[in-house]
């Protein structure tokens, strides 16, 4: 599915108008009304946006057909008869803008979970020093 087709259904399973979306992220009707039709791209700023309206994470927007792109030097061939295939320039900086995103996330993540695990540490302390 893609992307401005899950942003289309999900918010018609919210029941909201595409004037109830546009409001809620203070652009034009007819402007989201081209985003949700396919006619213009959304690129990160404003899928990040749409994301956060839809009460939803970033990356459950992507598009479940994802592939993954070989680069090579010659762009023909990667030396064992394989043939490559590349995405446009533009799908090829938009899906580095995911991982980045992605991985941004994850150290967010990371950094969460290791200050919980000081938090647990300590509480663990104060409670074999109480018992004790």
């Amino acid at each position: 599915m893609k992307v401005h087709e899950k942003i289309r259904l999900i918010r018609e399973s919210k029941h909201w108008s595409q004037e109830d979306m546009a409001e809620k992220l203070k652009m034009s009707v007819n402007g989201y009304a081209k985003i949700e039709r396919g006619e213009t791209k959304a690129f990160n700023p404003h899928l990040e946006r749409i994301a956060e309206v839809l009460d939803m994470d970033f990356v459950e927007l992507m598009p479940d057909d994802r592939h993954i792109c070989l680069i090579s030097g010659d762009n023909t061939n990667n030396g064992d008869g394989h043939n490559i295939n590349f995405g446009s320039s533009m799908e090829l900086a938009f899906e580095i803008q995911k991982l980045q995103l992605t991985n941004t996330h994850k150290d967010e993540t990371i950094e969460h979970l290791k200050q919980d695990i000081v938090r647990l540490t300590e509480m663990l302390e104060l409670y074999k020093h109480a018992k004790a």
